[in-house]
């Protein structure tokens, strides 16, 4: 280890080690101690140098104090051993996954803002989402997801608490510290069983040493576990513009927001991001997400149609193994009606990623929409083990499951996604996806009540967005309120919501198929199709 990379770790691991508030312990006791013997020595008759004495040991003290505390932990309990080195992992991590898949287990938590302005919660959430996603490229890894491992953000759990609930042995945590173009990132690797560090360190960089940052906290952390990270981002698909990473982390920020605006907002970052980088592959297909979910959910119109083209084909002319740009690719020909090309996408997605979510989960749609639902079930299945924590794929698969007469999974799913929903807006109560999806849960749970606050809740937020408004015309499909269901579904039209395929599919509106209005909404849909 070189003398600068020490020094520049050094106030780190005073802090870690709890060394700063020992010495100020002891010079408080030695303070008092000398005013005591200054006022109480010469009345007791004691000789002039017992003074001297109580100074001088005072001073010898203090280096033994030192040491032992950068050495051991002073407890009330007692001293213990410090285990753990900067940088090196001397404990052995139990192997205790609880789904009996072997090797160790890991969650990264979103990393503090530091900055003098608090204003890089974007920054932070990216640093920590990228070293997640190194993590997760290791097969002897099991890693909790982003959606899991962000639930406890500003929130001050205990470690052993956050790892007891996501089945982990070990959590990583850190804080950012941005400031002009010096970046200051501290993580520290904590063994949930006992509360020791595994591995801890600091980084005192130029902010375009951050790439190379968070590969280094991702090797350190698999070296710690006892495990080997071999493979990384290859350089097309990623960038080494530092500019065109942070509008890409802005745009991911607003992204996972949700909404009409947010995403709004994702599209001119990322836009910003490939203007800045023009060969960014995650970018290109990042736009092209952006754009598709526009269209999917909320306005569709040919602007919208034709950047998801551009965005998703230069993805995939700048990484054609990527599997995102191909499920990118994908979304753009179910938008265009062309469910038979959006297949083989997402297939090939899936051969180069068996475990991505998005083409499980988008796979699974289309496989709904021509009326596979067996296929779909399947898919589905798939998609919620590769992401366990989402809500909207078990609810999904409730109707799936409905659908297909198996009525106790279709319960089951239904129950998981509406406790999964609840969590998810705990942290974000805005979230009108998942109070949509929701409401369809719990009506099939028999929570009518809870149900209908749901919906109002839901479009109170935002009571034009026709994905609220196709979901709660389900759900009051499902309580037999017809009239208040066809409403929903006449004004989700207004907006242009591209949904002919789903609903002419859509188990949840069966007590509406023989109703004129309902007929006549989804001769509707098909004429844009046409």
């Amino acid at each position: 280890m070189s003398l600068v990379s020490f020094f520049s770790r050094l106030p780190g691991e005073l802090n870690r080690r709890k060394v700063i508030p020992v010495v100020v312990s002891y010079a408080v006791v030695v303070f008092v101690l000398l005013q005591v013997a200054e006022i109480t020595f010469a009345p007791l008759g004691l000789p002039d140098w017992a003074l001297t004495l109580v100074v001088v040991l005072s001073i010898a003290g203090f280096p033994v104090t030192v040491v032992l505390a950068w050495v051991f932990d002073l407890t009330p309990g007692g001293v213990k051993k410090d285990e753990v080195t900067p940088g090196e992992a001397v404990h052995q991590l139990p192997v205790a996954p609880h789904d009996g898949s072997p090797g160790p287990s890991v969650a990264v938590l979103p990393f503090e803002d530091m900055s003098p302005e608090q204003d890089q919660e974007f920054f932070c959430d990216g640093i920590a989402e990228e070293i997640l996603n190194y993590l997760v490229q290791i097969e002897q890894l099991r890693v909790a997801s982003r959606t899991s491992s962000f639930q406890f953000k500003g929130q001050r759990t205990d470690v052993s608490e956050i790892a007891r609930h996501l089945h982990v042995d070990a959590v990583l945590e850190g804080s950012v510290r941005k400031s002009g173009q010096r970046i200051r990132v501290t993580t520290q690797l904590i063994n949930a069983s006992d509360g020791y560090h595994l591995w801890a360190e600091s980084f005192d960089r130029e902010l375009e040493d951050i790439f190379e940052i968070q590969e280094e906290i991702a090797r350190s952390v698999a070296g710690a576990l006892e495990v080997t990270l071999t493979a990384r981002v290859p350089e097309a698909y990623a960038t080494r513009d530092i500019g065109a990473y942070e509008l890409f982390l802005r745009g991911g920020h607003y992204f996972r927001r949700w909404g009409l605006r947010n995403v709004e907002f994702a599209v001119q970052m990322f836009e910003k991001a490939v203007e800045m980088d023009s060969g960014y592959a995650r970018g290109w297909a990042a736009l092209a997400d952006s754009y598709a979910m526009i269209c999917m959910y909320w306005e569709a119109d040919e602007v919208k149609l034709e950047g998801a083209d551009r965005a998703s084909q230069q993805a995939l002319a700048l990484a054609p193994d990527l599997a995102e740009a191909h499920v990118s690719r994908g979304l753009y020909h179910v938008l265009r009606g062309e469910p038979e090309l959006a297949e083989a996408r997402f297939g090939r997605a899936l051969e180069l990623d068996p475990h991505l979510f998005e083409a499980l989960y988008f796979y699974a749609r289309v496989a709904v929409q021509q009326g596979r639902l067996e296929q779909a079930a399947a898919l589905y299945e798939r998609a919620e083990r590769a992401r366990p924590e989402d809500f909207q794929t078990p609810i999904l698969l409730r109707q799936v499951y409905r659908a297909l007469g198996r009525g106790d999974e279709a319960t089951a799913a239904a129950r998981r996604g509406v406790e999964r929903a609840e969590l998810h807006l705990r942290l974000n109560p805005d979230d009108t996806r998942a109070l949509n999806l929701g409401f369809g849960g719990l009506v099939d749970l028999g929570e009518r009540d809870l149900a209908v606050e749901w919906a109002d809740r839901s479009l109170a937020l935002d009571p034009t967005n026709a994905d609220s408004l196709y979901n709660v015309a389900c759900g009051f499909s499902m309580m037999g309120e017809k009239d208040r269901a066809i409403d929903c579904l006449q004004r989700a039209c207004l907006h242009g919501l591209m949904i002919a395929e789903w609903a002419e599919n859509d188990s949840d509106l069966d007590p509406l198929r023989d109703d004129p209005r309902f007929q006549a909404i989804l001769t509707d849909l098909r004429v844009p199709k046409a």
